[in-house]
């Protein structure tokens, strides 16, 4: 045991469990890289657009139509999810379809979905 720093009383139990764990943490780089992509999937639209096309090519009218937003602020979107490969397109005559990028992204969806399940989320009164 042993204390944790010059300036605070508390102490270090399991410097063999810190140890391990320091060892295994990604670094700086990676958490900001993670962090971004939180940011991005901060977006309800974008997950909208996201959870539409995990299974499905869509094009932007239908994107549209089903979110029930102008074809101007899709396309955004797809400029914007298509820069972070996030989603592909697929070229048909004139007609472009978006489907996810990574089959990874469609996890994530899912998992997000299961847990909030579990969770508690309240929301904010404005």
């Amino acid at each position: 045991m042993k204390p944790c720093g010059p300036s605070c009383q508390c102490q270090v139990f399991h410097q063999d469990t810190l140890d391990k764990v320091k060892e295994n943490l990604y670094d700086d780089e990676t958490f900001q890289k993670m962090g971004l992509l939180f940011k991005i999937l901060n977006d309800p639209s974008r997950l909208k657009i996201l959870e539409a096309i995990k299974d499905h090519e869509l094009c932007v009218c239908d994107l549209a139509s089903l979110l029930g937003v102008s074809k101007s602020a899709i396309s955004h979107q797809m400029t914007f999810l298509k820069q972070y490969n996030l989603v592909t397109p697929n070229k048909v005559g004139k007609m472009v379809y978006y489907k996810l990028y990574h089959h990874e992204v469609k996890e994530m969806i899912d998992h997000a979905l299961h847990l909030l399940k579990g969770m508690k989320i309240h929301e904010k009164n404005h």
